[in-house]
């Protein structure tokens, strides 16, 4: 019986993500349109012969206790399914923290994968979100993984066609790392969906559409239609990620914007050439860039 697996856990984008309301539960309803990339975490977990869960991680500044998500969601199977002894989660970190690329829900969603597979819990993955979704909004994408509508909190996923060969330029300044829930707070208290910009009617559509189109124009129509509203409270209070995006739109992309709570901007282009000659205009010692590939799922073997 497999003791050991080894996952890489991919992270995610927003191409589009609107806010539509506030919840009574401080959460918000959205609309986003994600799309998973090949910047991975890797996530081995192996069993235990005692009743444990052990997180580590290469990054020093992850915690590694209760509050780590993929220990939380080791926690949560363990709960459910008592046949699940101790087990060991070492996460290889590549994707930055407080940068909005989900780092942290695609470990948790490797972690419920690879338990899936360890004990032969056989999960359905329609389970595997069920489970996702009592964790985090993002987690149930990151066991998806692909292109998707997300509604509701961001746990109802609606497939979309798969986006293939579609290069991302992905810039993380190193010094600024942004509270998913200080974004999503701010937003709330400024009152910025009362005056949520007319101009967005149908434009979550139209992305759907640009998606569902494929050939040779789709890549400039979903560039065209990017959108963040967390940019409206992030921007303000960050000029430097002003200027990279800025930087970004100058270098002839298809389109630029923030993913997430931020603090990463993301580039979009069709062509890899391309993408290599943007990263190195952007890149300084003090943005991380990576140029990465859309992929069609979010949890692999390693």
């Amino acid at each position: 019986m497999t003791s050991r697996i080894s996952l890489k856990a991919a992270a995610k984008i927003n191409l589009y993500l609107e806010i539509t309301g506030n919840r009574p539960d401080g959460y918000h309803d959205l609309v986003m349109i994600l799309q998973s990339i090949d910047l991975c975490d890797r996530v081995d977990l192996r069993k235990l012969g005692i009743d444990a869960i052990q997180v580590t991680c290469t990054n020093p500044k992850v915690p590694c206790d209760r509050s780590n998500l993929a220990y939380k969601a080791a926690a949560l199977l363990q709960s459910v399914f008592p046949e699940i002894g101790g087990v060991e989660i070492a996460i290889h970190k590549q994707i930055p923290m407080g940068a909005g690329l989900a780092g942290g829900s695609a470990n948790a969603a490797a972690v419920l994968v690879g338990i899936d597979h360890l004990w032969n819990l056989g999960l359905t993955q329609s389970q595997l979100c069920d489970f996702a979704a009592q964790l985090g909004s993002d987690i149930p994408f990151c066991v998806v993984g692909g292109t998707a509508l997300a509604t509701g909190r961001g746990e109802i996923l609606s497939p979309l066609p798969d986006l293939k060969d579609l290069i991302f330029v992905i810039c993380k300044p190193r010094h600024i790392s942004i509270s998913t829930v200080w974004a999503y707070q701010t937003f709330r208290s400024q009152g910025l969906l009362a005056y949520n910009p007319t101009k967005l009617k149908g434009i979550s559509s139209q992305m759907v559409a640009a998606i569902a189109s494929g050939g040779e124009a789709a890549p400039a129509k979903i560039g065209r239609l990017l959108y963040n509203d967390l940019e409206r409270v992030v921007l303000p209070e960050y000029p430097e990620l002003v200027s990279i995006k800025n930087k970004l739109l100058e270098q002839e992309c298809l389109g630029a914007v923030m993913s997430g709570s931020g603090s990463t901007m993301f580039a979009f282009t069709a062509d890899l050439d391309r993408a290599h000659q943007i990263a190195e205009a952007v890149r300084t010692d003090d943005i991380d860039v990576w140029v990465a590939k859309s992929l069609v799922r979010s949890i692999f073997e390693a």
